[in-house]
């Protein structure tokens, strides 16, 4: 691959931990859309978080069920792009230790180890008989290591780790926790430090209201000692809140709501955010735009670094696609590429199963692909990601083969 995204706070190549988010795309529109794999059960299961690359062409992700026989409670698999799959590790649920229903995105370090969370297991916390959740590292030989296990009564250390984790400084890993947090606050959620020795530090937990609840995305850190991120609430939508992008101080010193979603034209519910390198972030609402009645069928936006919000596009609903959902990637064009949760075929189920989209620089968006009734998948949750030839790679968290009760999901390739 000629480039890869890497995010650190500083001196992450140092590290070697490697996100392998995006590389250039060429600028064509699709010709052709393959399945490359059927998730069956054993192999895993309902696959929702964008995949990765190990350089070599192979690709690695998590399945939320699933796993060899008699054992419960998800995967990690790696997959060739010609579909040989391998099961790297699968989880044995809420009665072990190890974790259950693995969630978000991998991440690699330079010596071949598997960084992760899963949304339960691990140790009995406080109402939760089934575990708070895990972060996790599987070596290359497929042995799994707890690193921490959420835990505590009262769960001011979080609980339900959701997205995945961010790499930082001498081995420090980020992430977020969808529920928990410090005693005084309504359980809404922290961001978290994890040192290499597995010691955990939160650096903020969430308040509610306009302050921000239930982060919804992967941490981005600027390189400048800031992390950056995606949550519910905010001032819009009646006081319910439309969701925020928040800034916070590495060691949690400073927090700050930079834009707060409204509900109408500007969107509402955001996802991942992607960089520019210039201080700008583009970014997904699931709702809100123009678009379709209602609360909307979702947008596309830029994020000024001054915190100025700019709608990119706003999804029209049916065979357009809407409720984008996951993570952008781009190319060296400037032309965005996602997928939409619901739309694109409209005789498929609730009005269609989602789409693959390119988002034109000039602002014009085409549908690659339009997911439909057969076994090519439905309802793609993650985002995408890209080779250096431009190939498009990513799940469905549905459809495929029939032997799968209501069908377990597929791994794509889009080809230009």
């Amino acid at each position: 691959m000629p480039r890869i995204w890497k995010f650190g706070l500083c001196g992450v190549a140092r590290l070697g931990f490697v996100l392998a988010m995006l590389v250039p795309l060429s600028s064509a529109h699709a010709s052709s859309y393959s399945v490359l794999h059927y998730f069956s059960g054993p192999d895993g299961g309902v696959p929702g978080a964008p995949l990765i690359s190990d350089g070599s062409g192979n690709l690695y992700g998590t399945a939320a069920v699933g796993g060899k026989p008699g054992i419960c409670c998800g995967v990690v698999f790696k997959l060739t792009t010609s579909g040989s799959e391998t099961v790297v590790y699968s989880f044995r649920g809420i009665r072990r230790h190890d974790g259950a229903f693995p969630d978000g995105r991998l991440l690699f370090d330079g010596a071949g180890n598997l960084y992760g969370i899963t949304d339960e297991g691990g140790r009995v916390c406080g109402i939760f008989t089934r575990g708070c959740g895990t972060v996790f590292k599987i070596a290359p030989d497929g042995t799994e290591t707890v690193l921490y296990s959420f835990a505590g009564k009262n769960l001011r250390h979080g609980a339900m780790p959701r997205q995945g984790l961010t790499a930082g400084n001498a081995g420090d890993l980020y992430g977020t926790t969808e529920l928990g947090g410090s005693s005084t606050n309504c359980g809404c959620g922290t961001i978290f430090k994890l040192a290499p020795d597995g010691t955990e530090t939160v650096l903020h937990s969430f308040h509610g209201g306009r302050e921000g609840t239930g982060p919804a995305s992967l941490l981005v850190a600027d390189g400048t000692g800031y992390l950056y991120g995606a949550a519910g609430g905010g001032s819009g939508c009646s006081g319910y809140g439309c969701g925020i992008i928040f800034k916070l101080a590495a060691d949690g010193s400073s927090y700050k709501v930079i834009y707060a979603f409204q509900g109408g034209s500007d969107g509402a519910g955001p996802g991942g955010l992607l960089p520019d390198g210039a201080g700008n972030f583009y970014g997904l609402t699931g709702s809100g735009g123009t678009g379709c009645s209602g609360y909307g069928c979702g947008t596309v936006f830029k994020l000024a670094s001054d915190g100025t919000e700019t709608v990119l596009y706003s999804f029209k609903g049916g065979s357009n696609g809407w409720g984008p959902i996951g993570e952008l990637i781009t190319d060296a064009a400037g032309n965005f590429y996602g997928t939409t949760y619901w739309g694109g075929d409209t005789g498929c189920y609730h009005g269609g199963c989602g789409t693959i989209f390119e988002l034109s620089a000039a602002g014009t968006e085409s549908v690659l692909h339009a997911f439909g009734s057969g076994n090519d998948g439905k309802t793609p949750y993650g985002g995408l990601l890209a080779d250096g030839a431009g190939n498009l790679y990513g799940t469905t968290s549905r459809g495929g083969t029939s032997g799968c009760g209501s069908h377990c999901g597929i791994v794509f390739e889009v080809t230009p």
